[in-house]
């Protein structure tokens, strides 16, 4: 499809239907995707901590207390630069702050694209109280979550700065829908 580089980072809150873009894009086209949380992972493999929700907070927490928020696109970056030479097109997956926003813009200029998928808070909430992998308990945890990522996460900027943004209230045929007419205005320039 695309005949130059370009990095796309799919972004919005938890339960908005981030994974299943990235998902469809993967087995669509088969693109590359980079993990920016995989640092997360692999450093508490490193210093031998159990798979848990706590450690992985903790993890993440340090990991940015050492590098800064925009410590997961610093980490990513060499995996990017990998994947840039084996595909046009590479997926972004996980970023989350606005520091890390900056460092890829900057790093990649036009060709980083932002595409934002945002979801009510009610459906997004409905969404998570289903999820198999870790579903949401309650409304507090719920909102609890949302205010972190937007004030210590700095989630927000990457958000408003989006260059598309596709509502995503309906069903997952719609969505896909909507991932293909954007992908159509980000490879006609």
């Amino acid at each position: 499809m695309p005949n130059k580089k370009t990095i796309i980072a799919i972004i919005g809150m938890a339960g908005s239907g981030k994974t299943e873009v990235i998902a469809y894009l993967e087995k669509k086209y088969s693109w590359p995707k980079i993990y920016l949380g995989a640092a997360t992972f692999e450093r508490m493999d490193k210093e031998g901590l159990v798979l848990n929700y706590k450690n992985e907070r903790m993890m993440r927490e340090k990991i940015r207390k050492e590098m800064g928020m925009g410590a997961y696109a610093i980490l990513a970056l060499p995996k990017i630069k990998q994947a840039c030479q084996k595909s046009n097109v590479i997926l972004i997956e996980s970023l989350y702050s606005w520091a890390e926003y900056k460092i890829l813009r900057q790093k990649y200029k036009d060709t980083f694209k932002v595409v934002n998928i945002f979801a009510s808070p009610e459906t997004r909430f409905k969404r998570l109280k289903k999820r198999l992998k870790r579903p949401m308990k309650n409304l507090r945890e719920f909102e609890e979550r949302d205010f972190s990522e937007i004030e210590n996460l700095e989630k927000g900027g990457p958000i408003a700065r989006a260059d598309y943004t596709i509502i995503n209230e309906g069903n997952t045929q719609n969505l896909k829908k909507q991932v293909d007419l954007i992908l159509k205005n980000i490879f006609k320039k």
